[in-house]
């Protein structure tokens, strides 16, 4: 399953105006199609920053969520090297980042937000580590199964968001995790291929959309909590 960066940057663009967030960065290219081995997903540009809603709020969810990606990162480096004690320890460390983002969020949506966002992470994380396994084992059919286990955990993350704020249309946070879940496929498989430079541009990649997606959040939980969050 693709994503068009196109059509996201342009659903995203309809909740920066309702949501006053930092824009996300321009996308320059099409996301290519999750099989692909090589190509990344292309890396977002550099666009005027304006200033956010709740610039706290802001930094601190773009810190957890680069941890997610870099421990998951951290996971596959692991694996691909046949190192099960770092192989461990990153799966450990994503674990303690997902409680961490699960804090932030039950914080504003109580103990019950809290820990349905720590499960709905949880089925994000099978997904990406069943793929990572995958992909070791040269199992494209165990890749595939966790893609689509990964795809389908994203519209269940993009469902309660929207239920608990109505500042965050579904579709489009649907399409900001589906395109996270791709960067994660495009990024497990280069590691596995040993493709270094392939990966250092999905990385790039990477990291800038965990900037969207950081945004879009902070910015919708400032506008429904203009009080609560800074």
């Amino acid at each position: 399953m693709k994503t068009s960066l196109t059509v996201l940057a342009a659903s995203f663009a309809l909740l920066t105006v309702a949501c006053n967030p930092q824009p996300p960065h321009a996308p320059t290219t099409e996301t290519p199609a999750a099989p692909a081995a090589t190509a990344p997903p292309p890396a977002e540009s550099a666009a005027p920053a304006a200033a956010p809603a709740a610039p706290k709020l802001q930094a601190d969810l773009r810190a957890l969520w680069h941890g997610h990606i870099d421990k998951t990162r951290d996971y596959a480096m692991a694996v691909k090297a046949g190192n099960q004690s770092e192989a461990d320890a990153a799966a450990s460390a994503v674990v303690t980042n997902a409680k961490a983002i699960s804090a932030a969020v039950a914080g504003f949506y109580g103990e019950a937000g809290g820990a349905e966002m720590l499960r709905l992470l949880g089925g994000h994380w099978a997904g990406v580590k069943a793929m990572t396994d995958a992909a070791h084992k040269g199992d494209a059919t165990g890749v595939q199964k966790a893609m689509d286990q990964a795809i389908a955990n994203a519209g269940d993350i993009a469902s309660f968001l929207a239920s608990a704020n109505p500042h965050l249309p579904k579709d489009t946070v649907n399409a900001l995790m589906v395109t996270h879940v791709e960067h994660h496929h495009a990024q497990i498989t280069q590691i596995m291929a040993g493709d270094e430079v392939g990966e250092a541009a999905t990385w790039k990649a990477m990291q800038a959309h965990m900037d969207v997606i950081s945004d879009a959040l902070a910015a919708a939980i400032a506008q429904q909590f203009p009080d609560k969050a800074a």
